[in-house]
């Protein structure tokens, strides 16, 4: 027994060494059982860093015999892969196991259209309308399907928007990290001296009467020693809606922004702070009127979660919508923007998955992430040679320890991300998508509806079908004028989500005039209306956005945002900047957000524009002369391509 022990751990030891040695040399070998099969087997090439799929591209040499046998045993994706294990008779309909297809196209949906339909329409002679005649035995496309056409036909690259991220000059640097290392300096002394001198006032950060403070001095050193200081730059309460301009309640500290009292006088500003993209934050003009008569009919709060008996027809209606508006199977309406991700996700997957997630993913899907209990890996924002790579690793080691294959997993990224004004290059991870067949998750909380000629997102942006996405979220917030979070995917999924969301199964469902609201914008904008005032908000805004930001690149700022996004970054770095910008520009009439550590890395302290589709070009002149005044004041002028794209 104890001669077979021995060579079993040195049978052990040299596949251990054999693996290490593959891993040094470059080669991806799975000596597992394959995770990914989709019905066709895994081919192993000698190249490094190469994994065959394919058997017809890349023919590979014999494999080992152990390796040919487990290939022989590869399992393919069962629909109980998606909705994990013993939970298929919860699933409305069968219970049965399915493979998973390749995805389908959405030429059903209104907003895309297929590639034989495309095919066809480019080689055919255009009848007196204007359109492609149809074909036998297609169905007549609509009209959003045919003005969506040009762009699936012709795909874009990100390499056509992209703008290079231009680093800070060394002595901006060097000033700002100075300027943290004094203002940490003084805060832990002012601190050391405060618990001697002015015990009463730092009793909070003691141990009193036995109990443990519940903030200490450490987790709480920012907030006293930095935010306080400049408060007043945030959370200014405001009246009126946020259109173009907004209405600011003044208001004033006399011990240092620790209080703040109103002093009953408000003041028109120029709005570039509000996520208001397609200017539907109104009270006129249609969304406001049909808000008006659903509130009579349905008044304003359910009592119950949209499990039990919150569902209304109104909310199927906008499920109906957002799905077809999106060229999705089916959609699900979540009250709360931040809840849609962070209850999603866990629902998604859990122990033994893997989620793969950008650097610089929003707050809300690091939570769900977490919360989830799967394995999360990062890879650097935007940057597809590091997916790749990342992608090659986790696949080839599988789980941690028992190296047993991942059960799903699942990527997400952004659409548009809200602090750096990037957009995710889409294309090319649809392209590792169908390489590694991993699931895609996109978070559209800012593209949707301000990005695409159509405003249906990054898919439209790109001219990628949204089959190609396994699961699309977005917020109401922003671009529709309202409140509330979907997620659009297949209706398997979604009837997944509906058992196991818990915002679908506890929380309060969406309020019925907000449902209106986004109802009335999403119809305008697919053109539904009868009027082309939503192709024209799609064009006005894009028209702005790209203005903006050329202006603020040529006056010598140094700006984030790739081209076409309304979210337009300016480098403040320096802390004493983030409120002297701010209190500045407020002085001139204009408002806008500033933003620091711990939203982004300590030294790119910024102030983030927002454009809208409600912005007149004065207001566009006028805010642009003032934003230029005050950086010369600031000496934030400080770019060193004066304006040229950056090669």
């Amino acid at each position: 027994e104890k001669k077979k022990k021995k060579k079993k751990r040195k049978r052990r030891k040299k596949r251990k060494k054999q693996r290490n040695a593959d891993s040094r040399r470059g080669l991806q070998v799975i000596w597992k059982k394959p995770y990914y099969s989709a019905k066709s087997t895994f081919h192993f090439s000698r190249t490094p860093q190469t994994i065959c799929y394919e058997p017809d591209l890349c023919p590979p040499p014999t494999p080992p015999a152990k390796v040919a046998t487990q290939i022989k045993k590869a399992r393919s994706f069962s629909f109980s892969s998606i909705m994990g294990k013993g939970k298929k008779s919860a699933i409305t309909g069968s219970s049965a196991t399915f493979s998973l297809s390749p995805p389908r196209s959405s030429s059903d949906h209104s907003l895309s259209i297929s590639p034989d339909l495309i095919e066809q329409s480019k080689a055919a002679i255009l009848t007196a309308d204007g359109h492609a005649p149809y074909h036998q035995g297609l169905s007549a496309p609509t009209a959003a399907q045919r003005k969506n056409s040009s762009a699936a036909v012709q795909r874009r690259t990100y390499d056509e928007f992209e703008r290079k991220l231009e680093a800070a000059p060394l002595f901006t640097l060097v000033s700002t990290y100075l300027n943290y290392f004094v203002l940490i300096l003084f805060g832990h002394l002012r601190d050391n001296l405060g618990k001697v001198f002015k015990r009463k006032e730092y009793a909070h950060l003691r141990t009193s009467k036995g109990y443990a403070p519940l903030v200490s001095d450490f987790d709480s050193f920012y907030t006293r020693r930095l935010y306080i200081r400049i408060r007043d730059c945030w959370n200014r309460p405001i009246s009126g809606v946020p259109s173009r301009t907004i209405n600011l309640l003044e208001r004033e500290s006399k011990d240092y922004n620790k209080t703040f009292r109103l002093t009953g006088t408000t003041r028109e500003v120029i709005n570039l702070s509000s996520y208001n993209y397609l200017g539907f934050a109104q009270s006129q003009g249609p969304c406001a009127d049909a808000v008006e008569v659903t509130a009579r009919k349905y008044g304003v709060g359910i009592a119950s979660p949209r499990a039990e008996v919150g569902t209304l027809d109104i909310h199927l209606e906008l499920e109906q919508l957002v799905a077809r508006f999106l060229g999705k199977e089916e959609a699900m309406v979540v009250s709360m923007g931040y809840a849609t991700n962070s209850t999603t996700i866990p629902a998604l997957v859990g122990k033994g998955c893997l989620i793969i997630s950008d650097e610089n993913n929003h707050s809300s899907i690091v939570f769900g992430a977490r919360l989830s209990g799967a394995s999360i890996r990062v890879f650097k924002h935007n940057n597809m040679n590091d997916l790749r790579q990342l992608l090659r690793e986790v696949i080839s080691q599988g789980q941690p320890r028992t190296h047993r294959p991942w059960k799903k997993i699942l990527v997400i990224v952004e659409g548009l991300y809200s602090m750096e004004g990037s957009i995710v290059n889409l294309p090319e991870i649809v392209e590792l998508k169908k390489e590694f067949k991993f699931y895609l998750y996109v978070d559209e909380a800012h593209s949707i509806g301000a990005l695409g000629e159509n405003g249906g997102g990054v898919c439209d942006f790109f001219g990628v079908d949204p089959a190609d996405v396994d699961i699309l979220m977005g917020t109401f917030t922003k671009s529709f004028g309202a409140a509330g979070g979907y997620i659009a995917a297949d209706k398997a999924i979604i009837d997944h989500l509906r058992l196991h969301n818990h915002a679908y199964q506890y929380a309060e469902p969406m309020s019925p005039p907000i449902c209106q609201q986004v109802i009335t914008s999403m119809k305008i904008i697919c053109g539904e209306d009868g009027t082309d005032d939503g192709r024209r908000r799609i064009k006005q805004l894009a028209e702005n956005s790209l203005y903006f930001a050329a202006r603020l690149r040529d006056m010598g700022f140094i700006v984030y945002g790739d081209e076409g996004s309304p979210v337009i970054p300016l480098l403040l770095f320096n802390p004493a900047k983030i409120p002297a910008f701010s209190r500045e520009l407020l002085k001139r009439g204009i408002a806008v957000v500033v933003v620091g550590y711990p939203a982004t890395p300590i030294i790119t302290s910024r102030a983030r524009f927002c454009i809208s589709a409600s912005h007149t070009m004065a207001d566009i002149e006028n805010a642009l002369e003032k934003i230029s005044e005050v950086g010369d004041i600031l000496m934030l002028k400080v770019s060193q391509t004066n304006g040229r794209v950056l090669q």
